[in-house]
């Protein structure tokens, strides 16, 4: 076992009758199960926007894949699902290098592959690997891209992320969002960005308040709902 694999979680997440546990790289992990889930992969964004002009470095989706190959080594799981908007847009495996389409190729033969169907890639990888689907049912627990508030729901979407006071400053990050009944997953995607968990884009998803898992170095750590903090003048961010 790796030290990843090996590394102590202090926060476990409930749902569908399943134990499942928040990783602070952003993944989540089902042990039971042994399936790996990443949200918000956003694979080419930085080529996506150096088209229009916008000049990023060109190494997001090495660092992301990185970011999921270190799990997988780590985890060994036997199914991935990835969980929507694994690329930033239809044309993005036309302009993924071809050193990044072998590793992804390397992935998606290791394991049983899920690509979830998202809104900014509905149409499955074709050269890629791994095998497409708009919905995943595993058990009790349901994945898809965009939540619907359903019992037992793991999605995607809307790349949470918590602010609070702590040690005199305002931390914000990157977090898993759960009421105990559905969970959103938070962004992994390295150039991806977060939506405020009280934005009002939460609030039918989660009627009776929810509780953030912000991602930490080493561990995520659980804030309760009213240790969290609203943005401020903040414009809203756009998916």
């Amino acid at each position: 076992m790796t030290a990843l694999a090996a590394r102590p979680s202090e926060t476990l997440l409930h749902l569908g009758g399943e134990l499942l546990t928040p990783l602070p790289e952003g993944a989540l992990w089902w042990p039971a199960e042994r399936v790996l889930v990443v949200s918000d992969l956003h694979l080419e964004k930085g080529s996506a926007h150096a088209a229009r002009g916008q000049m990023l470095p060109p190494y997001d989706t090495g660092a992301t894949l990185d970011l999921v190959e270190r799990l997988c080594a780590a985890l060994k799981p036997g199914t991935v699902i990835s969980l929507g908007d694994s690329f930033h847009d239809r044309a993005a495996e036309l302009r993924l290098p071809d050193v990044y389409a072998e590793r992804i190729r390397a992935l998606t033969g290791a394991h049983d592959w899920v690509w979830v169907e998202g809104n900014h890639d509905p149409d499955p990888p074709a050269s890629l690997g791994g095998r497409a689907a708009k919905v995943a049912r595993f058990g009790s627990l349901v994945f898809r891209h965009e939540p619907t508030g359903e019992v037992g729901e793991i999605a995607g979407h809307l790349h949470p992320a918590a602010k609070v006071k702590g040690r005199g400053r305002m931390v914000r990050r990157r977090c898993f969002a759960s009421d105990g009944a559905r969970l959103v997953m938070p962004a992994m995607g390295a150039f991806t960005g977060g939506l405020n968990v009280l934005d009002a884009a939460f609030a039918p998803l989660f009627p009776e308040g929810l509780m953030a898992f912000a991602l930490g170095a080493e561990r995520v750590f659980a804030v309760s709902a009213k240790s969290l903090l609203p943005d401020v003048a903040a414009a809203r961010w756009r998916m």
